[in-house]
């Protein structure tokens, strides 16, 4: 059997639907346009797209996904245009292949360009069609495989590095984590080996002793359950080496404390047979304070589903347990690739598509600033953080992530509501809009219309919309003063810094990256390990200038504006009323 006769096999055991011409027709032709070509390794190119079209068939991708799998590079690294694709092919297939080029463009300039703009363009690149990040995934999986190919060490960590901090939490934002539990370890080898070899060497002394009371615990939980009516298929969770690192980093633990942890997946049949087999567990054995997750009920952002819990189990072992239905699995293991049914047609429902709004949300955010680094800002903190449910004095459901405040509540419920917020009730009870949100709180926006959103709000709030919104109001704002807009004004900060090497320059970068001049530095005076520096500087963008205000004031530093005797600027005095206000 040759290549293209297994791949066809692993495509039509899940896809009876698929179109078998097409997808020899594009093996042939990637074999063809790749012939001359080889990979640094020294093995033929055509090995890399033909290992990116198989992890999209593990995937149990459509033929379209993996025709582009099979083409992504053709583009790019061979004489083939997106015309020729399109003949070939047709559009849909072009289009995606061109998506995936357009990527692949981009990380070519990565030296050149921040992190925040390759990542701005990625997920612009992204937005039209998911399947291009899809392609895109299993592109960057394969190429972390074969990294050590490469000789240059710097160039191993800038990918690594990449991979790490956008392709990984990507793939767990679609809920497709053994994707990103590979692309993480894969890193973590090249980023940190000495801590990766000394926790792989940790598992494989233990390993030996876990199978056997991971088999004894496991036939006892599975009796327990059987004995109470419910069928359950029993599954061992591996940690990757990078989880555990992890982990062992967060929460300042030993690495045989979390050795002597044992992790079981509890595979049921229905969501009643979840609850039922945790009050199961519950009633037989001790629960673990403070572990129990219901993922089911309140779903992850990435719409993952668990119920996450803890026991004193068999042999006195703690063992952790997610349980789950078979459903949920799938999800867990695939993410929006589980979404794809092949029962008519290969056609993937459009419907589908609305539960992965978050896309259109980051787009949004683009869109409506110009500051890649204060998108990127937001994406880490936004994305991929744990959920709080809210509601509305309606009884609207407002999701957020953990921590929020009710100026992201304000934001999510729309942006004007946020920009004209000056109080809000939780629970009936006035609170301050900085507080902390937590499940199930019902929120009360209390509005004015004369009155502008904070600056300082930016330290405040946890999502991207929010920290968005705030900033375009004041770039608007200077927008309306066109007037004056290519004037210069001059202010002083008066600031407190730690008496520690390189805060004093750190703080003078931030100022110049801003887009102010210092044009002057004096030092007041020190005390209780802080020096007093006064900043005499030259405001040429105000915008800018907000910024820096907005950034000092993220570091906890203590300052406070002079406004410069020379230039009483209108602007910058609303500027200074609006931080006291506030």
């Amino acid at each position: 059997m040759n290549g293209s006769e297994q791949l066809l096999n692993k495509i039509q055991s899940y896809n009876k639907f698929s179109n078998i011409e097409p997808l020899s027709k594009a093996y042939n032709f990637a074999l063809e346009a790749h012939k001359n070509q080889t990979r640094v390794s020294g093995l033929p190119y055509v090995v890399h797209p033909l290992a990116v079209a198989d992890i999209l068939i593990e995937l149990k991708l459509d033929s379209a996904t993996i025709i582009t799998g099979l083409l992504h590079d053709t583009i790019e690294d061979t004489k083939t245009t997106y015309d020729v694709v399109l003949k070939e092919f047709g559009k849909e297939v072009a289009d995606l292949v061109d998506g995936v080029t357009k990527i692949s463009a981009l990380e070519a300039k990565a030296a050149g360009n921040s992190q925040a703009e390759n990542f701005r363009k990625l997920i612009l690149a992204t937005s039209k069609d998911i399947r291009v990040l899809l392609v895109k995934l299993a592109d960057r999986l394969h190429n972390m495989r074969t990294i050590n190919a490469f000789k240059s060490e710097d160039k191993k960590k800038r990918i690594a590095k990449e991979t790490m901090e956008i392709y990984a939490p990507l793939a767990e934002r679609m809920g497709m984590n053994l994707i990103r539990d590979e692309l993480e370890d894969l890193s973590f080898s090249v980023l940190n080996k000495e801590a990766r070899d000394l926790i792989t060497q940790r598992l494989k002394f233990i390993k030996t002793n876990r199978v056997d009371n991971f088999n004894v615990i496991a036939e006892d939980l599975t009796s327990v359950l059987k004995e109470n009516g419910v069928t359950a298929t029993f599954a061992g969770r591996q940690k990757t080496p990078f989880s555990i690192w992890r982990k062992i980093q967060n929460k300042k633990i030993s690495l045989e404390h979390l050795s002597d942890i044992i992790g079981f997946r509890v595979i049921v049949n229905s969501v009643a047979d979840c609850y039922k087999a945790l009050g199961i567990f519950h009633s037989k054995y001790s629960a673990i304070p403070f572990k129990f997750k219901d993922y089911i009920s309140t779903p992850k952002i990435n719409k993952y589903q668990s119920i996450h819990t803890a026991i004193i189990g068999p042999k006195d072992q703690r063992v952790e347990i997610q349980i789950r239905t078979n459903q949920m699995h799938d999800f867990a293991e695939r993410g929006i690739a589980s979404h794809w049914k092949y029962k008519s047609s290969e056609k993937f429902s459009d419907l589908s598509w609305k539960e992965y709004d978050w896309l259109r949300d980051l787009v949004e955010i683009m869109e409506t600033g110009n500051n890649p680094e204060h998108f990127y800002e937001f994406t880490k903190l936004q994305m991929f953080q744990e959920n709080v449910f809210c509601f509305s004095p309606k009884g609207a459901v407002i999701k957020l992530p953990k921590d929020a405040t009710p100026i992201d509540f304000a934001y999510a419920v729309h942006t004007n509501v946020g920009n004209t917020a000056i109080g809000c009730r939780i629970n009936g009870s006035e609170s301050a809009l900085q507080s902390h949100l937590y499940n199930g709180d019902t929120v009360e926006i209390v509005n004015s219309k004369n009155v502008s959103p904070s600056l300082h709000w930016i330290s405040s709030s946890k999502t991207g919309k929010a920290r968005a919104a705030i900033r375009r109001y004041w770039q608007d704002k200077v927008g309306d003063n066109r007037d004056k807009k290519n004037k210069q004004y001059k202010s002083t900060l008066v600031m407190d810094l730690p008496d520690q090497p390189g805060v004093l320059g750190e703080v003078s970068t931030l100022i110049g990256l801003n887009g102010c001049n210092i044009l002057n530095v004096e030092l007041l005076g020190k005390k209780d390990k802080f020096i007093h520096f006064s900043f005499d500087i030259q405001i040429n963008d105000l915008k800018n200038f907000t910024n820096l205000i907005s950034q000092i004031k993220q570091k906890n530093l203590n300052f406070r504006i002079v406004r410069h005797k020379e230039k009483k600027n209108a602007f910058i005095r609303r500027i200074l009323e609006n931080f006291k206000r506030n």
